[in-house]
């Protein structure tokens, strides 16, 4: 674990490989596990604010199941997360030939909202949790991106490599650039011992 600024980081983010491939994982992660994604306060915000301009891209199920169970719901562990269509995938998601896609993030790439989507959907699969007054990143290992962890390993990405644009968003460009430095530390001894 690398101590920046009030962060705990895993090791592991600049060990591990991982990039997205959606035409070989068809987006499951937006459907598998036994509950909806993890929303921060400031997502159920944004959330609200945009949810009419947001709804036209969801699915006839999407938008019952919201109705039916609000714009989000408090899972067995009593967090937040967005609510399920089904027990299955999330409400927020749509199908385009065969792939689940994020209905809040098309809305955002169309230039409906500004609003990219959840954070923890938008910094998968790195996690993040509280201790004391640290904020943890750790890697999540899920085997539905066994695919994004070859894809990773073939294009020689890092998991935190691929998440720059979700790590600046909820941390900032300088913390970025700890990172960074912390690769290429890690680098230099990995070197020095290969010696």
């Amino acid at each position: 674990m690398v101590e920046i600024e009030d962060k705990i980081v895993s090791d592991e983010l600049f060990e591990e490989y991982f990039c997205c491939d959606l035409s070989l994982c068809k987006g499951i992660c937006c459907v598998e596990g036994d509950a909806g994604a993890p929303l921060e306060i400031e997502d159920i915000e944004q959330i609200d604010a945009n949810i009419e301009t947001i709804r036209p891209y969801m699915t006839d199920k999407g938008r019952e199941a919201i109705d039916a169970q609000g714009l989000f719901v408090i899972d067995s562990d009593g967090d937040m997360t967005t609510p399920l269509i089904d027990g299955a995938e999330c409400a927020y998601c749509y199908q385009d030939n065969g792939v689940t896609l994020c209905a809040i993030e098309r809305a955002s790439r169309a230039g409906d909202i500004d609003f990219v989507k959840p954070l923890s959907c938008h910094l998968y699969p790195i996690r993040l949790s509280t201790i004391g007054d640290m904020t943890a990143l750790n890697y999540h290992r899920w085997s539905v991106c066994r695919d994004a962890v070859i894809c990773g390993r073939h294009k020689g990405v890092k998991v935190y490599r691929a998440l720059k644009e979700p790590i600046i968003r909820a941390f900032g460009e300088e913390f970025f650039g700890h990172l960074i430095e912390v690769e290429k530390y890690f680098e230099s001894q990995k070197t020095q011992k290969e010696r």
